[in-house]
Formats: C-alpha cells, structure tokens, sequence
C-alpha cells in the first residue's frame, strides 16, 4: 500500500511538471518580443532571459519537448504498472483511460490556455527554469538536431532554425491588419502605419509628378515675366528650363527670388527699373536629379540628409519624367496635406447614384486608402493607366468596361490620355 501511495504521488508530480513544460512553451513563443524586449530594456532579468531563449526556438523547443516527453513517458509507464497490479491484465486499458484525461486536462489543456491568456506574466514565471532546462538538456538536443537535419539531408530538405517565415515588417502590417479587423485600430490609423512601411517598395517613379504637369518658365524670359510668374504660383520652386521644357538648367526658390529682387531695388539709385539687370540664373539652384527606381524610404532619407525637399526624377536614359518633393512622400503616409494656397480638389466626386467621377490621374492606392477598395496597383500606377491596362487599348469617350468588380465608363479623354472617368463598385453575387 504504501509503494502506491508512492507511486501515485511520483505520477502527480511528473504530471506537474508536463504541465509546467507545456505552459512554458506556450507562454514563451506566444509572448510578445516586443514586450520583452521593452521590459529587459528597463532592467528586467527574466525577460532578458526570454529574449535569449527566443533567439534560438529550435533549441528551447527541442529542450521543452524532450523534458515533457521524458515526464509524460515515464508518468504512463507507472501508471501502466500500479493499474496492473490493482486490476491485472485490464489495468493496461485503465491506465491508458485515467493518464489520457490527466494529461490532457491538467498537463496540456489547462497550462496551455492559462499562458496563452497571461503569455508575458508566464513567460517571466518560467524563463529562469527553462533557461536551467535547456542548459541541462544542451547536449541531448543537439544529438537530436544533428539526427533531424541528417534525416532532412536524405530527403533532400533543409532547416534554417535563424529564418524567420515573415520578415519583420510582414510580421507588423500582420498585426496591424488584424487589430483593425478587431476594431482596436482605426481605419486611418492602419492606413498610415502600412503606408509608412510600404516606403520601401515603393519607386518614386509611382509618385512623383508628370513632367507634362510641370509648372516651369524659361530662363529667357524678362525679369518682370518671371517675377509675376512666380508671384501668381501656388509654389515655392519653380524648375528653370533652357531651350526645351525638359532642359531644366536650375531650381528658382520664391524667398531667393524676393531676396534678390529686394536686394537689387534697395543697393540701386533707379529703384524698380534695376530689375531689367536681373538675372535668374544668379539666384536660381542647381537642379538635383535622381533615377525614377529610387525607394521612397531611400529618397526621404536623401531628402533629410540633404536638408532639400524637391528634386527633378530622370529615367534610366537622363530623360526627365517629373519632380517629387518631400510633401508627396509624407502625403503617402498621411494623406492629401492642402494649405491655402493649394487649389487642387481631391479629383474624386461621389455622385448621386452610388458612381464616382475620377480624375484620370487618381492613383489607385489613394482610392484604395480612401474607400477601402481593393483595386491592384501593380500593373498601374493611376486608375486611368489601370483601365488602359486592362483594355489592352486606349479606349474612345462612351466605352464602358468592367474589370475587378467595378463598372469603367471613360468619360472625357485628351489625345492619348484618359482624364476622366466614372466608375461604380459592382454588387459581388451572393455566395461569391
């Protein structure tokens, strides 16, 4: 009686710690690294400790699974042998019974779902034991990596325990995703942080602004020309062109010009007549060209380690294509940012019947951001580039097409160039 009494007891203990083994693999692959990494900033061992153990999951999950296991296998086999004794022959079938509930419901159920509900207060519990663990356990498993990699060599597999399946940013708009699908990030929030990432696979060339929407003046006209034209302009950089449109041979900033103009009617006897001796190549900047494939993250960088806002994009052959300024990147990330001397409208109209009039030139990310669509941009950068695209042809005034689950209607075109469109969301088939 009493070497049951005995081996009852060794079978609850063996089952405390399957259950002590489970909830800490549990809790230390679903705590947050970030949570840890934050709190071993403030001085936190354990989680310190944590971080440590992460870094190689293959060996903490290798050492956890050999203590559980061992435990397990040895609580079954003692339980197989009292049952036996109590029972005989039957005993193996109540042995089986009682250790498949034990384990299930106190080693496996229970640890598991209170360290995934407390994953970084566990994973603090049980860091410093598990790290003691997987130093115990060091040399058995790594007999066992070396067995499994020789087993995956034969099949001709490989195992990179330091890859991760997501990358860090993938892992991010993840979770970022998913917490606006549960409601605790607000639409325009998740726009912004996703925007912010996709910085880096983003050209500029997606951007920027088309040469042919160029507000320029040539450095061969009078001073008086030139200061009006800059004065009537909603910008403050103004591309100088020589010969041709697309020469641009410098960058005329407002406040140098004023400067200037200043300076000249001040230091002359003849006052506003001396700006017939102006010359704007004097004041104007040398113009900063960058190749259309540049990231938006790398030229943002560009742009604040320059301490410059505006540059003119070149394709691969030094032809110009357009400009891009800080602002349009920032827009990428925060949205249309208008001041009042902005005099252009959104270029989407939402009319009565549930359609949109689009300009042409609407990037199709903006109206993904802006109505939740989910319109591809890979092939197109602008809705209308996206209609041509898929048309296989530039289509006349009155052509309706439907494509992605909306209705494309071309409404106004000029030459080659869709600048109009009205388009409406078709209703998916139930089912569907």
């Amino acid at each position: 009686m009493d070497a049951s009494i005995i081996t009852v007891l060794a079978i609850l203990c063996l089952l405390a710690f399957s259950a002590f083994f489970s909830g800490s693999e549990t809790a230390l692959t679903a705590a947050s690294r970030a949570s840890m990494h934050r709190l071993a900033e403030q001085g936190s061992k354990p989680a310190a400790t944590a971080l440590r153990l992460t870094a190689d999951l293959e060996r903490l999950i290798g050492a956890i699974l050999l203590g559980n296991n061992l435990v397990n296998i040895l609580a079954a086999s003692l339980a197989t042998a009292l049952f036996t004794a109590w029972f005989g022959e039957s005993g193996v079938a109540y042995a089986t019974l009682a250790m498949t509930f034990l384990v299930l419901v106190f080693a496996e159920v229970a640890p598991k779902t209170y360290a995934i509900t407390n994953p970084e207060r566990a994973a603090l519990r049980v860091a410093r034991p598990i790290a003691g663990v997987v130093r115990l356990f060091a040399p058995a498993v790594s007999f066992v990596r070396f067995i499994v990699r020789t087993a995956f060599a034969l099949f001709g597999l490989r195992a990179d325990p330091n890859a991760r399946i997501l990358a860090a940013q993938e892992e991010i708009r993840g979770a970022i995703d998913l917490h606006h699908s549960e409601g605790a990030v607000a639409k325009d929030d998740r726009d912004r942080l996703i925007a912010a990432l996709d910085l880096r696979e983003r050209d500029i060339s997606e951007v920027m602004r088309h040469r042919r929407n160029l507000v320029s003046i040539s450095a061969d006209e009078d001073p008086e020309t030139i200061l009006n034209f800059c004065l009537e302009s909603t910008h403050t950089r103004i591309p100088i062109w020589r010969g041709e449109p697309e020469d641009i041979v410098g960058v005329l900033h407002a406040k140098d010009l004023l400067r200037a103009v200043h300076r000249l009617i001040r230091e002359s006897d003849d006052g506003v007549a001396a700006l017939r001796r102006f010359d704007v190549m004097e004041v104007a900047m040398e113009p900063w060209f960058v190749p259309d494939t540049t990231s938006l993250d790398e030229q943002m960088r560009e742009f604040l380690r320059r301490r410059s806002h505006f540059a003119l994009v070149v394709d691969e052959y030094g032809a110009l294509q357009g400009l891009i300024t800080l602002e349009d990147i920032l827009e990428e990330i925060v949205g249309d940012i208008a001041d009042e001397h902005d005099l252009e409208a959104e270029g989407v109209t939402r009319e009565a019947d549930g359609s949109f009039t689009v300009e042409g030139g609407t990037t199709i990310r903006d109206l993904n951001r802006l109505f939740d669509w989910r319109l591809p941009d890979e092939v197109a950068t602008t809705i209308a580039g996206l209609v041509i695209h898929e048309a296989q042809t530039i289509p006349t005034v009155g052509q309706v097409f439907r494509f992605h689950d909306f209705r494309f209607e071309v409404v106004e075109r000029n030459r080659n160039q869709i600048t109009r469109l009205r388009m409406k969301p078709l209703a998916v088939p139930t089912g569907a």
